[in-house]
């Protein structure tokens, strides 16, 4: 019996179904995401835009709910705008904005004075991090705020001289952020401290460049971040730092998301610096991180992928790489050279990445090889934010602009 019309859509849906992009590198804040298997191809049959808005400049990746996508922007130099629109169609549903101008260092200029960190979305919260070290709780539904917490007024910190790029986690009652020269913990209701940790001071040494996680190690739960300088492992309870360990590079640039690559090994990789993966161990009742291997090429701004025991990402020399974690032995490197930065996707063994320069790439997590699927252009302009991707909908946030794609639903077998 063929079903009802009415449950089509319904049946559609569920089809499609998945957890909502609602942070920083998505649900679980590693870039994979569950539901069907994507289509082979991302041409026009497969994959087509819905809708495009124009928008201020803006590094921050998009969050969605069901009904509403969440973005930021700068607008003419002076103030920050949260904007939820609707997933339909890309209308207006509210807009919020503040005060928020700030200026990076003359030979960062390239890169824009914008807005930078992504979202934080927990049911009908959203934790928005503005340049100036301002973290704001605005209602989701409406968008009022809720409350907002100014670091630097609040810790006596320096003015992170790149803004506030760390992106908030939401975690049981709290939110974390790496901001006020350190790390922190508050209320996820009320914006109130709990602690601020691991300090710095702030400034140009002290700005965040990755995201903080929650990972287990050494049988452990806890925060994982990295500073510019040291990749450091912190107390949930109390802030207190459980283990650290200095990560070279140039000017700090420490940009990846610590990423857990297996039982008690972490994995980062920097500018200037190496490609590392990191054992956290419990000796004595005290927790210490060793470097467990090393490999010469340097990571720029890429958070990898993680699949069956292999890492992949993008490269300083703009190439791409795919390393065993285990061992740290290289698989391969492309010949090809990309643009400065992928944000990634993965479901299963298919990874998608946005290439800074306005490409789509879906490939195969190969390590035998770099087995691309399809590849298509999807923006005219830069692509610097993170790929967003639910279900059947991705959203591709351009420096000017944010544009909705649809997959058309696979052929039933």
């Amino acid at each position: 019996m063929k079903p009802s019309l009415w449950l089509i859509p319904l049946l559609c849906s569920t089809l499609w179904s998945a957890e909502p992009w609602n942070q920083w590198r998505g649900p679980a804040r590693d870039g994979r995401i569950s539901g069907p298997e994507w289509p082979s191809r991302l041409d026009e049959a497969s994959l087509r835009r819905r809708w495009r808005v124009p928008l201020g400049p803006s590094y921050s990746g998009p969050v969605l709910n069901s009904e509403r996508v969440f973005v930021t922007e700068t607008v003419d130099k002076k103030r920050e705008r949260v904007s939820a629109l609707r997933r339909s169609d890309g209308t207006v549903a509210w807009t919020r904005d503040w005060e928020g101008s700030m200026s990076v260092p003359f030979f960062a200029r390239s890169n824009g004075d914008w807005i930078r960190a992504t979202p934080a979305l927990d049911g009908d919260t959203l934790y928005v991090a503005g340049m100036r070290d301002v973290l704001v709780a605005l209602n989701a539904t409406d968008g009022t705020e809720r409350w907002r917490l100014d670091f630097v007024s609040r810790f006596g910190s320096d003015l992170p001289t790149f803004g506030f790029v760390s992106s908030p986690l939401v975690d049981g009652d709290s939110v974390y952020v790496q901001a006020g020269g350190g790390v922190a913990r508050l209320r996820k209701t009320d914006g109130q401290v709990i602690w601020h940790g691991v300090r710095d001071g702030g400034g140009m040494m002290g700005s965040a460049f990755g995201s903080p996680v929650i990972l287990t190690l050494a049988g452990r739960r806890q925060l994982v971040v990295q500073s510019r300088t040291k990749l450091i492992g912190v107390g949930l309870e109390d802030g207190a730092e459980l283990w650290s360990l200095p990560v070279e590079s140039f000017r700090g640039m420490n940009i990846l998301t610590p990423t857990w690559a297996g039982q008690d090994r972490l994995f980062t990789a920097t500018y200037g610096g190496k490609t590392l993966g990191i054992d956290v161990r419990s000796e004595n009742g005290r927790l210490r991180a060793v470097p467990a291997w090393e490999f010469k090429a340097q990571g720029y701004m890429t958070s990898p992928i993680i699949h069956n025991g292999h890492a992949y990402l993008q490269l300083r020399s703009q190439r791409a790489m795919c390393i065993e974690l285990a061992t740290g032995v290289e698989k391969w490197t492309t010949g090809e050279s990309f643009g400065k930065y992928w944000s990634m996707v993965a479901q299963g063994d298919r990874i998608l990445a946005l290439d800074e320069r306005g490409e789509l790439i879906l490939f195969r997590a190969d390590p035998a090889r770099f087995d691309v699927v399809s590849r298509r252009k999807v923006a005219d302009a830069d692509t610097w934010a993170h790929l967003a991707v639910e279900g059947s909908s991705l959203y591709v946030r351009e420096l000017n602009g944010l544009s909705s794609w649809d997959w058309n639903k696979p052929s039933a077998p």
